[in-house]
């Protein structure tokens, strides 16, 4: 498949969910999604004039719905918007999607690949190439920790979501320090428990994604032990099956509508941090050292070299048993992305 921007995309992107968010990081559960969904149609689209766009706090989708700009676009094309979430991480966020809750929503690969291995209805529509010198993701410590290098974890407790990206990131730095994995006790926990396990001296460190790193840094005095990740990830758009095939004209448009939120979003990087204060709840100083980690990225369609990098991260995780079973990346690509 040839390399492309995703018609009609050309816009550079910030990241779809600056949770990894919260982009990003968790693997599929059983919570109930309904919670969160009450305004969302359940009804199953059999024309091509509703998206359903979920989300969770941080992200675009939010964003665009606070500007208004994209439901104006989308109405010019006939086609309404309607609104799922805030979720509260990107596991119930793609169960929505799954259950017919939602249609489009954006999680990091690492839950996403979760997702489909656990037999969830989703297929990649695009995806964010990851880039080697991201501060999104790091391992932290106590600020007091004699910890400094990876391989001060030798016989240490250290936090992760399980089959997220905290446990991939902790996993991958193991291996390229050639420390065996069973060395370091993972300890799983979702990052609101594992943000007080950390500061309390529960556990010892933390593998954990923005705005938990900048708010650990900045709020509670941690440090990271680690800078850029060992094996950078991509973050995917993933959809609805039945919507891609059904509704593939009003996925297209609500892609490109996006797109035009994710130019507005980084050419107004000072604004952008403002929006996060608001949604999430953290502080300006914050916020704008997320914003700085998390930089731009192209929005892009899948082309070959994706889909064997992501495998090749399938496959990974199908070795270290966070997968159930292997994923076949080439055939959850969306028939609207091809």
């Amino acid at each position: 498949m040839p390399q492309h921007s995703i018609k009609p995309f050309n816009a550079l992107l910030v990241a779809t969910s600056w949770l990894g968010l919260a982009i990003s990081g968790c693997a599929p559960s059983n919570v109930n999604t309904n919670i969160t969904a009450k305004t969302v149609s359940n009804q199953t689209q059999e024309k091509t004039n509703l998206i359903r766009l979920g989300y969770q706090k941080g992200g675009v989708v939010p964003v665009a719905r606070q500007r208004g700009e994209l439901e104006k676009k989308l109405a010019a094309e006939n086609i309404k918007v309607e609104w799922a979430g805030a979720f509260d991480r990107c596991a119930t966020l793609l169960q929505a999607i799954s259950a017919n809750q939602a249609d489009i929503g954006g999680c990091g690969d690492i839950p996403g690949l979760s997702a489909i291995a656990a037999g969830q209805d989703l297929c990649i529509g695009a995806v964010q190439r990851p880039r080697a010198e991201s501060l999104v993701n790091a391992i932290v410590v106590r600020g007091d920790s004699p910890i400094r290098k990876p391989a001060d974890l030798v016989g240490k407790k250290v936090a992760v979501n399980q089959a997220g990206a905290g446990e991939y990131l902790l996993l991958k730095v193991l291996e390229k320090e050639k420390i065996h994995k069973e060395k370091v006790q993972r300890v799983f926990l979702a990052p609101t428990d594992a943000a007080p396990a950390l500061y309390q001296g529960n556990v010892d460190a933390w593998a954990v994604w923005e705005p938990y790193v900048s708010v650990a840094e900045l709020e509670h005095g941690a440090r990271r032990i680690t800078t850029t990740h060992p094996a950078p990830t991509y973050s995917l758009m993933l959809v609805r099956n039945e919507a891609a095939a059904k509704s593939p004209e009003a996925v297209k448009a609500a892609f490109s509508g996006l797109s035009e939120e994710y130019n507005w979003l980084n050419a107004n990087t000072a604004k952008s941090a403002e929006f996060l204060v608001k949604d999430i709840k953290i502080s300006p100083v914050v916020a704008k050292q997320v914003t700085e980690n998390q930089g731009s990225q192209i929005l892009v369609t899948p082309n070959a070299d994706d889909v064997a990098k992501i495998q090749k991260t399938a496959d990974w995780m199908l070795e270290q048993k966070i997968l159930p079973k292997r994923v076949d990346v080439a055939t959850t690509i969306c028939p609207t992305a091809k």
